[in-house]
C-alpha cells in the first residue's frame, strides 16, 4: 500500500520524514526508538521501510502508515488487490494499548501467500520500490530459525518478513509468523506463508 501511495505521489524512497519524540512511543519493540530516543530527525522512507521489514520496528510502521493514510488505506487497497481474507484496522500503537485489537487484524496464510505472489508476478506500481522492498526482504536477518532455516545451505534466494506478537492476559504469544517467497536455482519460485 505504500509503494502504491508513493506510486500516485510520484514521492521517491529518498523522501525524508520528521520524526518526532512523539512518535517515539514507549514499552514497544522499536530499535529506531532505541537509536534516536529523542526524536527530532529526518530519515528516509527507505530506511523507515528498512527497519519495519527488517526489524518489525512497531513505531516505524506507524510512522508509514499515518504518512499513507493510516490502517484503512492499507485494508482498502489489499482488498483492491483481491485479497479479502484480511482486515488491518488497527495501528502497532492501537494494538500495544488494546491487546484485543491484536485479534482484530487478521489474515489467512494462503491470503499472505497470495499478496506476496501478486507482489513478485505483477506490475503494481515503478520498479523503484519493487526492487527495493524485493531486496529488503532478502537480506532480512530476523527469523533464522523460522522459513529461512532448513534453506540456509541450499543455493536458493529467500526473502521474508517475520511477524511476533504480545502475549495475551493468560501469558500466550498472540501471533509468531514468517511470509516469504522462495526463489529455486532452476527458476521455480513459490511464496509461503507459515502461521
Amino acid at each position: 500500500a505504500l509503494a502504491d501511495y508513493m506510486h500516485h505521489q510520484k514521492q521517491p524512497l529518498e523522501t525524508r520524514l520528521l520524526i518526532k519524540k512523539s512518535d517515539l512511543k514507549p514499552d514497544t519493540y522499536s530499535p529506531l526508538r532505541e537509536t534516536y530516543p529523542q526524536g527530532g530527525i529526518e530519515m528516509s522512507i527507505a530506511d523507515l521501510l528498512k527497519y519495519t521489514l527488517q526489524q518489525s520496528d512497531n513505531n516505524a510502521c506507524d510512522i508509514l502508515f499515518n504518512y499513507q493514510g493510516g490502517p484503512d488505506a492499507v485494508n482498502k487497497y489489499l482488498h483492491s488487490l483481491g485479497i479479502r481474507e484480511c482486515a488491518v484496522i488497527h495501528t502497532e500503537n492501537d494494538m500495544h494499548k488494546n491487546l484485543e485489537f491484536c485479534y482484530q487484524n487478521w489474515t489467512t496464510p494462503l491470503a499472505a501467500a497470495k499478496l506476496l505472489e501478486i507482489f513478485r508476478n505483477e506490475n503494481l506500481f515503478d520498479k523503484e520500490y519493487k526492487n527495493f522492498i524485493y531486496q529488503t526482504m532478502v537480506e532480512c536477518q530476523t527469523g533464522q530459525d523460522r522459513l529461512i532455516a532448513p534453506l540456509l545451505d541450499k543455493k536458493v534466494t529467500m526473502g521474508h518478513k517475520t511477524g511476533t506478537g504480545d502475549r495475551n492476559a493468560k501469558g500466550q504469544q498472540i501471533g509468531c509468523n514468517d511470509i516469504g517467497f522462495i526463489l529455486l536455482p532452476d527458476g521455480h519460485a513459490y511464496s509461503i506463508a507459515v502461521f
